[in-house]
């Protein structure tokens, strides 16, 4: 089987070939910490979770960077607001940041770097450009990246030159020569941070930050480069048109975007009220639930989330863990069967959790026909296939419990009650509690063992 990729650049999908056999360096666009991760963060982290995870089974040496900027002028203003300083509300956020990326099942990058600690490799970028002619250094203290002298601009996003006008995403300044430049390094205002420069006291653009921390990291040329929909223009466009210039070299073989998380059909704003943080979300509902909602779309399509759309996400993991509950678990390997082909084939093109997803039904669907030695085995084997995805790691009632929160001890207590009653021959007392039970979402199951409890 042949790993193909969609990739951004040239618009169609590419049989993977990494730079080095066996190797693969993949750079993802992080988050930009002063406030808690939103769904669309979730949805990128957990689509090149999914991706890492994926190459790394399929037996690729993975060093995946993904960065964090840290200095940025939304981190500036809402500093300023709380009236503490940068570093200190980027580093609560940096921690808050990672208790949502682990409690959605987010493997840690191999490196994770930050804008902050690259500032001599930024610096030293951007004096590489200015003596190539790409940039220039204005007389305010900034330093822009000359657009028109890059051929190759336009080529990732499409854009033509001479159809990009000044406006909404392209900054007026009269200190440009050419209205389509972006700056490469800002001069500091008052009481801003800033570091030593060739150019003054200022702070890195947005743009250049990755194209540093990219190279240090990886290389003037690496395999897959990833971020969120909002990404590809102009930022990418931008982290093309300095690494080339400055490099002389071919920046990425593979671009890779994720889709964009829409809400209740229209797309998350603030100014519609449908913002969502993962803290938001993870209070009302299990992370594995968040995550698989995440995973039932293709990385790079459109997802839609809803409440519906949460609640179907509960009842299809449901269907797996009803499916491994009370089965001894066989040896977890990927055996190779019908099962394992088909998922396999599905996550070869172009990582299509979808299709992948729907083969852990049909094998679910036969562990509910099996029994035995042959149903404990394959058991095993959607734990292990689901592993690849990060979901279904978890006891089955564990996870039927998880929606309890703190009700679960008084659950527990009723439940005892309920036992208590029916030993005592008090049937209208037990029936009682189970309808109470059933009121608040709780669904009893007596066995042999004793009773259990899902929590809906």
């Amino acid at each position: 089987m042949t790993l193909s990729i969609y990739n951004t650049l040239t618009r169609q999908k590419e049989a993977f070939k990494p730079l080095v056999p066996g190797k693969v360096g993949m750079y993802v666009c992080g988050m930009t910490v002063y406030d808690f991760c939103h769904l669309g963060h979730a949805r990128v982290m957990v689509a090149f979770d999914v991706i890492a995870r994926y190459l790394r089974h399929r037996g690729f040496e993975v060093n995946y960077i993904r960065n964090i900027t840290d200095i940025d002028d939304k981190i500036i203003t809402r500093a300023n607001e709380n009236g503490e300083a940068f570093d200190a509300l980027t580093e609560r956020f940096i921690t808050e940041m990672h208790k949502d990326s682990e409690l959605l099942g987010v493997e840690m990058p191999d490196a994770e770097p930050r804008a902050t600690a690259h500032i001599d490799d930024i610096i030293a970028l951007v004096v590489t450009l200015i003596e190539k002619g790409f940039a220039y250094p204005a007389e305010n203290g900034d330093v822009y990246y000359s657009v028109r002298k890059f051929e190759g601009y336009g080529k990732l996003s499409g854009k033509v030159l001479d159809e990009l006008e000044a406006g909404a995403r392209v900054g007026v300044d009269e200190h440009k020569r050419d209205p389509l430049d972006f700056v490469l390094w800002k001069a500091a205002k008052p009481d801003e941070p800033h570091w030593e420069s060739p150019w003054g006291i200022g702070r890195p653009g947005w743009h250049i930050e990755c194209s540093a921390m990219s190279k240090c990291c990886l290389g003037d040329t690496f395999d897959i480069h990833g971020g969120g929909p909002d990404l590809k223009f102009p930022h990418h466009e931008n982290e093309i048109a300095q690494s080339e210039a400055a490099n002389g070299k071919h920046f990425v073989n593979t671009w890779m975007h994720a889709g964009a998380v829409r809400v209740d059909g229209e797309k998350m704003s603030k100014s519609l009220g449908n913002f969502f943080t993962i803290r938001e979300i993870l209070d009302k509902y299990p992370a594995e639930v968040v995550r698989f909602l995440l995973l039932s779309s293709q990385y790079r399509s459109a997802i839609n989330y809803s409440e519906d759309s949460l609640k179907e996400s509960q009842t299809r993991l449901e269907r797996f863990y009803n499916a491994l509950d009370g089965i001894g678990v066989g040896a977890v390997a990927d055996v190779e069967n019908d099962f394992s082909l088909r998922f396999h084939a599905s996550m070869d093109d172009d990582f299509n959790t979808p299709e992948a997803i729907a083969v852990l039904f049909e094998l679910a669907r036969a562990i509910n026909k099996s029994e035995g030695e042959e149903q404990a085995a394959l058991a095993g084997q959607l734990r292990y296939l689901g592993g690849v995805l990060g979901c279904l790691q978890s006891d089955p009632q564990a996870f039927f419990q998880a929606g309890a929160g703190d009700d679960a001890g008084w659950i527990e207590e009723m439940i005892q009650k309920r036992l208590d009653a029916k030993k005592a021959r008090d049937f209208v007392t037990a029936d009682a509690v189970r309808d109470e039970l059933v009121a608040r979402g709780v669904v009893l199951k007596d066995g042999p063992e004793g009773t259990s409890w899902i929590k809906q």
